[in-house]
């Protein structure tokens, strides 16, 4: 059980030392993996960055994941057609949540980073960190983009995760960095003394710490 995030962040950093890597860019996907990757990035001496991605909810069931979007460039749009089989809903039928999930985007942006430009990934090492992995939809989705902006490797580092999802990821990552794999996992907080919500001020603050480059 870690303390909090920044504690889960020092063991992530501890568990990736001595891997070899090639001018790493640490990306957290926000909210709760900001606090977990910025003590990544500080015992990297990497750039920290956002990989910002939006569920895309099923129409009426908006907790079941469509699909997800993760801003650019290039934006990338992954749709989950098996859980949209079920209820019978197309691409038509989540136009309009698209549309406003990458308007979100935008804003998230523009709040969090001052609307500035994404690292280059080409070429780099591209180190992807959240606070912890139960079904993994926003993982997989972040992961399949990263692909689209030419690092020279995608590597998931997580603090704690299902067994089970990190095995249906292991194919869309080069490597898979977690130190806590429980043998029976029920949520992500329950790994955590302090598992309280990250406000979106305390995601910017960080981005400002942190810097880019």
């Amino acid at each position: 059980m870690y303390q909090d995030r920044t504690e889960a962040g020092e063991a992530l950093a501890r568990a990736l030392d001595g891997i070899e890597l090639d001018r790493p860019v640490v990306l957290a996907l926000p909210r709760g993996g900001v606090p977990v990757a910025l003590p990544v990035a500080r015992a990297l001496g990497a750039p920290l960055d956002l990989i910002l991605v939006r569920k895309i909810g099923v129409p009426g069931q908006e907790e079941l994941a469509a699909g997800a979007i993760v801003d650019g460039p290039p934006e990338y749009l992954w749709l989950n057609d098996a859980m949209m089989r079920g209820p019978g809903i197309d691409r038509a039928d989540l136009e309009n949540t698209i549309a406003a999930r990458r308007v979100e985007l935008v804003e998230r942006r523009r709040d969090w980073l001052d609307g500035r430009a994404p690292v280059d990934l080409a070429g780099r090492d591209a180190i992807v960190v959240d606070d912890g992995i139960a079904t993994g939809a926003t993982v997989r989705a972040a992961l399949m983009a990263l692909r689209e902006r030419g690092p020279a490797r995608v590597i998931l580092a997580v603090p704690v995760a299902a067994a089970d999802t990190l095995e249906d990821l292991r194919p869309l990552a080069d490597r898979i960095v977690c130190p806590l794999v429980p043998e029976h996992f029920r949520a992500v907080g329950v790994h955590y003394r302090e598992f309280a919500q990250v406000p979106g001020a305390a995601v910017r603050r960080a981005m400002e710490d942190a810097g880019g480059g």
